[in-house]
């Protein structure tokens, strides 16, 4: 069995697992009253999704972490566990978020922890990671630089300085997509195909297995969470993604590859910066009709289903293009 009909399976079986594991948890979700908040500030429209069960996300997260454990099995007795690190990190994002989510639950607001507290916790998370990372070999401090095949090296504190706030960033990017029935669903979906690929081509097994289950899951998860949404993900889910995206470029090596595959988070994050120093600036005026970009968009009288299509084709282009331009790396 080559690895491409590998990875195929393992996706199935993870999109089989995650679906059954929702059947379960959102009526259970629904019996714990965990539902969504809305942003009094965003479009009026989203306030009919009042009370949809969040914390969704788990489903991918269990279905993920059983899949590999239980398919990676005969890896990890080998030694390789990149794709354990790779989830153990996403996990500590998911716990982080879910401490979030369930303080919003309990406290029916739409506030959790402080964005300090947040902070604090994800760059903690983040330097073990890398420290880890570090310690196994698997992570260098040469900076490869896609489509030009060429590498530069960083002295080892600024590189982690960098590497640190760099997940950091991605995690809340990712995050700061999660506004739109199936959204950032869809366009992590589109990641992690782009990793699966990449990871054959380089033959990491391990981090093929992953992105593949994860991949399986999210497009399980799309059943529930396409527009009208079911369940939301909700930090507990988004946070998880953002931690599997920053992990698996940094295990593979090449964290600039974030910038064509993530184009849909950083998008979605310029918008948000470019909207508030705006508004700062100019004393009150905005430079989006809403932030982030999604909301601009519905508010343009884009449809959520037009919205999700677009980022999602987006995405997908530029993963091409990523996966052509890392073609000459030895």
């Amino acid at each position: 069995m080559n690895e491409l009909t590998t990875m195929v399976i393992t996706a199935a079986v993870c999109f089989a697992a995650t679906l059954v594991i929702g059947k379960f948890l959102i009526p259970e979700l629904r019996k714990l009253k965990a539902g969504q908040s809305i942003r009094e500030d965003g479009p009026t429209w989203h306030a009919a999704k009042e009370g949809t069960p969040t914390m969704g996300g788990i489903m991918f997260i269990i279905g993920t972490g059983v899949v590999i454990l239980a398919l990676g099995w005969e890896e990890m007795l080998r030694g390789s566990l990149a794709h354990l690190y790779v989830y153990l990190l996403a996990l500590s994002f998911g716990l982080i978020g879910f401490v979030d989510d369930y303080r919003k639950v309990k406290q029916h607001q739409n506030e959790g922890l402080t964005a300090k507290q947040k902070f604090v916790l994800q760059l903690a998370a983040a330097v073990v990671f890398l420290c880890v990372l570090r310690y196994e070999g698997m992570l260098t401090n040469q900076i490869y630089v896609p489509f030009f095949n060429v590498s530069f090296s960083m002295p080892w504190l600024a590189y982690l300085i960098f590497a640190a706030f760099v997940t950091v960033g991605t995690v809340n990017a990712v995050n700061l997509t999660d506004g739109v029935d199936g959204l950032a669903t869809s366009v992590t979906f589109v990641v992690m195909v782009f990793f699966a690929a990449t990871a054959i081509l380089w033959h990491m097994t391990t981090l093929s297995l992953f992105s593949a289950a994860l991949a399986g899951g999210l497009a399980a998860f799309f059943a529930y969470n396409h527009h009208p949404a079911k369940v939301f993900m909700g930090d507990t889910g988004s946070l998880f993604l953002g931690g599997a995206v920053a992990a698996l470029a940094f295990a593979m090596d090449m964290p600039l590859i974030l910038i064509p595959v993530g184009i849909v988070y950083i998008a979605e994050t310029l918008s948000d910066i470019i909207q508030v120093g705006y508004f700062k600036a100019t004393h009150g005026k905005r430079f989006f009709k809403m932030a982030p970009l999604h909301h601009h968009l519905e508010l343009s009288g884009w449809s959520e289903q037009k919205i999700v299509c677009a980022f999602s084709g987006l995405t997908l282009v530029c993963c091409i293009l990523a996966y052509l331009g890392i073609q000459g790396r030895v």
